[in-house]
C-alpha cells in the first residue's frame, strides 16, 4: 500500500532527506523538476518537444522552484517556453533565485524563451499564444486554508486564474507541481480560485488533501514522481491507500483439504416485517454477500414468517428465528456474526439487540455492527455497550456517523480521517466510515483510504451488500479491520465492473459482479 501524507509529514520527510541523508536541496529540486518533465513527456506521449508550446506559471517558493528546473529541461528538449514569475525576483532566497538566474542566462542564447516578471505583463502575449501544456508551479503544499473557499492574496489569484484561463480557452493539458494551487494539500480545502488540473505530478507520496474535499475535483489524474526521498522517512505513516494487493493478502482462498465449517461460519441477524412495511431484501442481499464472498457456511436470524422467502433468495442459507435463545445458540458456533441490515427500529428490537451487545457469546466474536444497529447504538449508553466488544467493526455513512458521534455532518466530511479515527479510538472499536474516500480507522495504527469503486455505490442495499461481505471475509481469517478494508476496496471494484454506466448500477448488479472482481484479482478468470 502506498502511504498518504499530510503537509507536515511531507515537510519532515524533505528535512530528513536533506539533513539526515545529506541530500542536497538542490539535488532535490532537480530530480523534481527533470521527472516532472519525465511524465510530462510521458502524458504528451512524446519525447520530442520541438514542436510543442509551453506555459510555465511560478510563484516564489520552492514550487516555483520545481518550475524554473521543469521550464529548463523543457528547453533542453526543443520547446517552447513561456514562463511567468508571478512576484518581483527580489522575493526570490536561495536555489529559488538560483534557478531563475539560470534561465535568466538561457534567455541570451535562445528565442525559445520569454520571461515576464508578472501577470500583467504575461497577459497580452499568453491571451494570444496556443499552448500544449500548461505547467502550474504557484503555491505547493506549504498552503494551508483555514476555512474551505478561503480567498488568496494577489498575485497568487491571478497566476491560477490565468492558469485555469489558458486550459479552457486552449484545451492545453494542465499539470499541476506537487499540488494543484490553491488547494490546501492536508485538508483538500480549496481556495475561492484554485487551479483544476488534468494530472497533478506529486513529489515522493501521495497527499490526504487529494481525496478529501475539493481534492479529487481539482488533482485530476495523480502521478507520483521518485525524488530520492526514501519511503522510510515516513514509516510508520499515518495513513495509507488500499490497492488490489492489500485486498488480495487478506482474502483466504480455500483450502483444499477444507470443509464448510473451516471455510468461514457466518450469523447474519437482519430483515424485519412490520403492519407497514418489509425489510426482508436487507437481509437477502447481506445473506448473498457473504455467500458470494466465499463464506463456508451462512447461517441468518429473521422472523420464521420470512424463512421461505430467504430460502428461495439464497438456497444456501440456514434459517434460524428472531429469539434470543436462537441468536445466541448459533454464535456459539459462528466465527463473525454481522447485526443490522433491515433489522428495524422498534423498541424490542433495539432492546433485543442491546441485550445481544451485553452477552460474551456475542461479544468475544468477530462482530459486525451496520445500518439499524448503528441506529440502536446511538445513545447515551454507547461507551458502555462498546467496552464488550472485543473485534468489533462499525461501518456507518457519515449520517450513521453523526448520530454515533455528535458530530454534525458538515465537521465529519471536512476532515473525515481524523473524526473517524479519533472515534475509533475514543471507544477502542474499528470504524469503517462510507464515503469518497471510505475511511478505515482502529483503535491503534494507520487508518486506511479505500477509493476503489464510484457513484455507481450510491444506491439502496449497496451499504448491506458491502455488510456481508466483511463478515464473509473476516469468518475466513482476516481480522475485523483488514476484513473491512479489504471488502471495501472489492466491494467498490465489483461496482466499477457492474457497468460502464455508474448511475445504473444497482446493489444487485454489484452482488453480481463480486466473485469477477476477486477472480481478477488472484487472475483465476479464463
Amino acid at each position: 500500500m502506498l502511504p498518504v501524507v499530510t503537509a507536515k509529514e511531507m515537510q519532515k520527510a524533505d528535512k530528513a532527506a536533506i539533513s539526515d541523508l545529506l541530500i542536497g536541496e538542490t539535488r532535490l529540486m532537480e530530480l523534481a523538476g527533470r521527472e516532472c518533465v519525465r511524465i510530462i513527456c510521458r502524458k504528451l506521449e512524446t519525447e520530442d518537444l520541438e514542436e510543442s508550446s509551453f506555459l510555465v506559471v511560478c510563484g516564489k517558493g520552492n514550487n516555483g522552484g520545481d518550475g524554473f528546473v521543469i521550464a529548463r529541461h523543457l528547453l533542453n528538449l526543443g520547446a517552447t517556453v513561456d514562463l511567468v514569475l508571478l512576484y518581483p525576483e527580489e522575493m526570490l532566497q536561495g536555489i529559488n533565485r538560483e534557478g531563475f538566474a539560470t534561465l535568466e542566462a538561457y534567455a541570451r542564447f535562445t528565442t525559445a524563451l520569454r520571461i515576464f516578471r508578472s501577470h500583467d505583463e504575461a497577459l497580452p502575449y499568453a491571451a494570444e499564444t496556443p499552448y500544449d501544456a500548461v505547467i502550474d508551479a504557484v503555491t505547493g503544499t506549504g498552503l494551508i486554508l483555514q476555512v474551505n473557499k478561503d480567498e488568496l492574496p494577489s498575485p497568487l489569484s491571478e497566476g491560477i486564474e490565468l492558469v485555469n484561463t489558458i486550459r479552457d480557452r486552449t484545451g492545453a493539458v494542465t499539470f499541476s507541481v506537487d499540488i494543484p494551487s490553491g488547494l490546501d494539500a492536508t485538508t483538500g480545502f480549496s481556495a475561492s480560485t484554485s487551479v483544476e488540473a488534468d494530472i497533478t505530478v506529486t513529489m515522493a507520496f501521495l497527499k490526504t488533501g487529494f481525496f478529501l474535499n475539493d481534492g479529487p475535483a481539482l488533482s485530476g489524474e495523480t502521478e507520483i514522481a521518485e525524488i530520492s526521498i526514501p519511503r522510510f522517512l515516513v514509516e510508520p505513516a499515518s495513513c495509507y491507500l488500499t490497492d488490489k494487493e492489500f485486498a488480495a493478502e487478506h482474502f483466504h482462498l480455500r483450502k483444499p483439504e477444507s470443509t464448510k465449517h473451516t471455510n468461514g461460519k457466518v450469523l447474519i441477524v437482519a430483515g424485519s416485517r412490520s403492519k407497514h412495511a418489509s425489510m426482508l431484501g436487507a437481509a437477502i442481499l447481506s445473506v448473498k454477500a457473504a455467500v458470494k464472498t466465499g463464506a463456508g457456511y451462512v447461517c441468518v436470524s429473521l422472523p420464521l414468517s420470512m424463512a421461505a422467502a430467504m430460502h428461495d433468495a439464497v438456497p444456501e442459507a440456514i434459517v434460524i428465528g428472531r429469539d434470543k435463545a436462537a441468536i445466541l445458540e448459533k454464535a456459539g458456533w459462528a466465527d463473525t456474526i454481522m447485526i443490522g441490515c433491515g433489522i428495524g427500529r422498534d423498541e424490542s428490537t433495539v432492546e433485543l439487540l442491546r441485550e445481544l451487545l451485553a452477552c460474551p457469546g456475542i461479544t468475544e466474536k468477530k462482530l459486525v455492527l451496520d445500518a439499524d444497529a448503528l441506529y440502536a447504538l446511538s445513545c447515551p449508553d454507547l461507551p458502555e455497550i462498546l467496552k464488550h466488544c472485543s473485534e468489533t467493526i462499525l461501518t456507518p455513512h457519515y449520517g450513521e456517523f453523526s448520530r454515533l458521534s455528535g458530530i454534525p455532518t458538515d465537521i465529519i466530511s471536512s476532515d473525515p480521517l481524523e473524526n473517524a479515527q479519533n472515534f475509533a479510538r475514543r471507544h477502542h472499536v474499528n470504524v469503517l466510515l462510507k464515503g469518497n474516500p471510505t475511511v478505515i480507522a482502529g483503535p491503534a495504527g494507520p487508518v486506511l483510504l479505500n477509493t476503489s469503486g464510484t457513484e455507481a455505490l450510491a444506491t439502496a442495499g449497496s451499504g448491506d451488500v458491502l455488510a456481508g461481505m466483511i463478515a464473509a471475509i473476516a469468518s475466513k481469517g482476516a481480522d475485523i479491520f483488514n476484513a473491512g478494508a479489504c471488502a471495501a476496496w472489492f466491494h467498490g471494484r465489483a461496482g466499477d465492473l457492474a457497468n460502464d454506466v455508474s448511475s445504473l448500477v444497482s446493489s444487485g448488479m454489484v452482488l453480481d459482479h463480486i466473485q469477477e472482481a476477486i477472480l481478477e484479482i488472484f487472475e483465476l478468470h479464463e
